[in-house]
């Protein structure tokens, strides 16, 4: 996706940095600083992928796309979303999102996660193919 990797990190920086938030336990991003990282970190791995998979637990309809579009537009995605074919689900949500084919489905979701997972799919690189997360939902704002 043509992003700028200003912190010049390696691939397996990006990965270990990433790899520190995909476990069992959500693990919380302390810092303004260390949110930074973890963005770029994920530009970096994105960009490198042929494309992604996204999948958003959150509270509300409203939250999971707004975390969705600010992924997309995060990641170099020019994607507006047509969400108002979908149904307000109540409660928690499950949205998962192809890069590819640029189509969504929600789903309500009864898991106690709230995060993004991020799926990077590669034909060339199978280093970079993997998911990471969950990770915050915020991390574009």
């Amino acid at each position: 996706m043509n992003q700028q990797n200003p912190t010049n990190l390696t691939v397996e920086q990006s990965q270990k940095i990433l790899k520190e938030y995909s476990c069992i336990d959500i693990k919380p991003v302390e810092s303004d600083s260390e949110k930074a990282l973890l963005r770029q970190a994920l530009q970096l791995i994105a960009d490198l992928a042929d494309y992604l998979n996204f999948g958003i637990c959150a509270e509300t309809t409203e939250q999971g796309f707004l975390a969705l579009q600010k992924y997309l537009n995060g990641l170099g995605y020019d994607v507006s979303l047509d969400t108002q074919k979908s149904q307000e689900i109540p409660g928690s949500v499950y949205i998962k999102f192809n890069t590819n084919k640029q189509s969504f489905y929600l789903d309500s979701y009864t898991g106690n996660y709230r995060g993004v997972l991020v799926s990077c799919q590669s034909s060339a690189r199978e280093d970079i193919s993997g998911t990471y997360g969950h990770l915050p939902l915020d991390l574009f704002d």
